[in-house]
């Protein structure tokens, strides 16, 4: 658990090998975890626990510091210049506890720090700012603009905003601000923020659509696998099916999942997920998905 907690993720067989145990009792460890409420999450062949996890959600706040803390913390400690070691113990314990890695140069984490210090204030008091000369390597400019910040995300590299000019929520990253200004303005299109979804298939949107499978024991298995979040979404059908309802961001990755495994699944709802995947059904059919053959389906 205390490995599966930190910032960096391990693989099955690095779990494995610093708790020495054999890669089937690693797997009942993380049905366990699954079982007591812990979100395990799988990225690539990398396991680790969201500290979203309703037990994390109720320790954290007694005995750690918010992230803004932290960063604060670490940027005192840095400014200090003290290289004593319990300097580099509370150091350590920062970077392993927090993802601080928007302070990994120097340079760039004072900068980043005090954006984020700014973003902090904004948001609390609902103030609007000036994105100082952003980086955008979507359209290949850099230009000031005018947000309204809401929300953080990704432990404080990114920031959800309400741009005026373009009258749209977008996604800025921290590091690519030269600086933040807070204006005395307040919000005034609160009730357009929409907050940034990511789904077990890590699409992300602002919308959610609804979706409903029964799963045999093939697909149930290799759904909890690869997508281990999924599991809090699952409930027994009988002995030998289960059914998924969950939100998802994007009707792909599920619908990746549900083609790959036609026969091992019976997809239940929501309409609108029904109705694509019979329009991918019908293409396939025809020859011109790129998927499997009639033969396949």
């Amino acid at each position: 658990m205390l490995l599966m907690a930190e910032n960096r993720r391990y693989t099955v067989d690095q779990l494995c090998e610093r708790v020495g145990i054999s890669r089937r009792n690693l797997y009942y460890y993380l049905d366990f975890f699954r079982q007591a409420g812990f979100v395990v999450e799988k990225r690539g062949a990398a396991y680790s626990l969201d500290k979203s996890s309703p037990f994390f959600a109720r320790l954290f706040p007694a005995i750690h510091f918010t992230e803004d803390e932290a960063i604060a913390l670490r940027r005192l400690i840095d400014r200090s210049g003290g290289d004593s070691l319990q300097v580099r113990h509370i150091r350590q314990k920062l970077d392993r506890l927090y993802d601080l890695r928007i302070l990994d140069d120097v340079e760039l984490r004072e900068q980043a720090g005090r954006n984020v210090s700014v973003l902090y204030e904004a948001i609390k008091l609902k103030n609007k700012v000036v994105l100082h000369n952003y980086s955008s390597p979507h359209s290949n400019t850099v230009a000031s603009r005018v947000v309204e910040p809401f929300m953080f995300l990704a432990g404080n590299d990114e920031v959800r905003c309400y741009e005026i000019s373009t009258a749209m929520n977008k996604t800025f990253k921290v590091a690519r601000m030269e600086s933040v200004e807070m204006l005395l303005d307040p919000w005034e299109h609160e009730a357009a923020h929409r907050q940034m979804y990511t789904d077990i298939f890590m699409f992300s949107s602002e919308e959610l659509l609804p979706v409903e499978l029964r799963l045999d024991r093939l697909a149930y298995s290799l759904l909890t696998e690869e997508y281990p979040r999924s599991a809090a979404h699952i409930t027994p059908d009988g002995d030998r099916h289960w059914l998924l309802r969950l939100d998802v961001c994007s009707y792909m990755g599920i619908g990746r999942f549900v083609l790959g495994l036609f026969e091992n699944v019976e997809v239940l709802g929501g309409e609108g997920f029904c109705s694509y995947i019979e329009g991918k059904r019908r293409r396939m059919a025809a020859g011109g998905g790129g998927g499997p053959q009639p033969g396949g389906i």
